[in-house]
């Protein structure tokens, strides 16, 4: 195994949306509006071994250990500069996808940290549509807007035109009443809209969203509360305009920058938004690497080119010093974390397999019956390596954490991994505590009894 050549890149700051605070820049990497200076490319890939690139995505990943991130709202942006985009899902069993990622990474995660950055006065961060609707810092705003030009030209010949009086409806109440609800304006006739027949009200809002006319102001619950984007962004940053190339290479960085060990190819779902098709987004990987932003890498047991941000090198070398002198992560005995079923380390379900022996299917639109393991299952990580599943359910009026069902790989034995079972205790204890529930109540299989009665003891123990 070669040793990991460094490749610096520059990175800059998200400053606050109303342009104040030079000599206080946020802690976010982002594009800004000046064009980043050239660096050169490295002219051979990285070698990394399947033990070291194990251990690099927990480290870049801030899961070696988890939760040891402060327990305060900056630390939100920390983990935001390093993966620059949250996938947002609204999906509340166990905790939204994106609070889900945060909390395995954050010390005592409180979801309104990111809902204070999201729709607070500074707007840090906002939502837009990245690899679905994700969040992402407000400063790149400019580089993700091609999806509102796109759905703007679809919609001028479409919905706004066949809905023109209601549209003027609604954005005169919105210019003379402030932000608002579908609900608040009443029920309508329910019109055809993507998946199925939406009320009309809600249709068109949502299509002046799609369109960058409106944005979110605050959620109520899950709910969308509208209003005009000119209220809620900077008029210089709205008036910023960016090649549609360039945007779309951002977009494409943004997924390596996500992952940190993405390939070239692997399901649709990774590169919605980023080249149109193949060709385009081999162009575009190439200008990458040719600028210094990207380093090729050849991992051990993983079929084809991977691609690392070149500014985490460094981390690769770390790690790299690290399995060889046999150091455990980040030099602390290793944690066990509950990862987000859409959390960027498990978007490439092929690479999971071949990196780590683990097929994760996210079955929350599985029917039941046809099930292999449960409805909101989340893979189990402990130190670098994917050991088990955990289905956690929030039931919230009774102020209990449950966990539904628990699963481990095949040839991991959790009472004979040393320290798993006080690892396992805190992640449980940490996501009772992150849920605001009273009590815990683990399965009582057969199967679980033993596991069960050594997980209950320490949980007592930490009362």
């Amino acid at each position: 195994m070669s040793s990991v050549a460094m490749a610096p890149v520059a990175t800059s700051h998200v400053r606050r949306t109303d342009g104040s605070g030079p000599d206080a820049p946020r802690p976010v990497r982002a594009q800004s509006t000046r064009r980043r200076p050239y660096h050169p490319r490295m002219t051979s890939p990285v070698h990394l071994a399947a033990p070291v690139a194990r251990r690099f995505l927990a480290l870049r990943h801030h899961l070696a250990p988890p939760r040891a991130l402060p327990a305060e709202p900056d630390s939100v942006l920390r983990v935001v500069e390093r993966i620059g985009s949250l996938q947002f899902d609204p999906l509340d069993v166990c905790g939204r996808n994106h609070d889900l990622v945060l909390a395995s990474r954050i010390a005592g995660y409180r979801r309104e940290w990111t809902d204070g950055w999201l729709y607070g006065p500074e707007r840090v961060l906002y939502e837009t549509y990245n690899k679905m609707l994700s969040i992402v810092p407000t400063a790149e705003l400019p580089w993700y807007r091609l999806t509102w030009d796109r759905n703007r030209e679809e919609h001028d010949g479409g919905a706004f035109d066949e809905h023109a009086p209601l549209v003027e409806e609604l954005l005169a109440r919105i210019r003379d009443g402030g932000p608002l609800l579908p609900r608040d304006v009443g029920p309508r006739a329910a019109i055809d809209w993507y998946w199925r027949p939406t009320n009309q009200v809600r249709a068109i809002l949502e299509a002046l969203a799609e369109a960058g006319i409106l944005g979110i102001a605050r959620r109520d619950g899950n709910l969308r509360v509208y209003d005009l984007v000119e209220r809620l962004f900077p008029a210089a940053l709205l008036a910023t305009r960016v090649p549609e190339r360039e945007q779309r290479r951002h977009r494409l960085l943004s997924r390596y920058r996500a992952h940190g060990l993405l390939g070239a190819g692997g399901e649709s779902a990774l590169w919605y938004g980023t080249g149109r098709d193949v060709a385009e987004r081999r162009s575009l990987r190439a200008e990458l690497v040719e600028a210094g932003e990207l380093v090729a890498a050849d991992v051990e047991g993983v079929r084809g080119p991977r691609f690392l941000v070149a500014s985490e090198v460094p981390l690769a070398e770390e790690a790299e010093r690290d399995v060889v002198a046999g150091r455990p992560p980040a030099g602390s005995h290793p944690g066990v974390a509950f990862l987000a079923p859409l959390d960027p380390l498990a978007w490439d379900r092929e690479f999971l397999r071949q990196m780590y022996g683990f097929d994760y299917v996210w079955e929350v639109y599985v029917p039941a019956g046809r099930r292999r393991w449960g409805y909101y299952v989340l893979p189990i990580l402990f130190g670098d390596r994917l050991v088990g599943r955990i289905e956690p359910r929030f039931e919230r009026r009774a102020g209990v954490l449950r966990v539904v069902d628990l699963w481990w790989e095949t040839g991991f034995e959790p009472l004979e991994a040393d320290g798993f079972v006080g690892a396992f205790s805190a992640a449980l204890e940490a996501f009772r505590t992150f849920g605001g529930l009273r009590r815990t109540r683990l399965p009582r299989f057969a199967r679980h009894r033993l596991f069960a009665t050594a997980v209950r003891e320490r949980l007592a123990d930490r009362a």
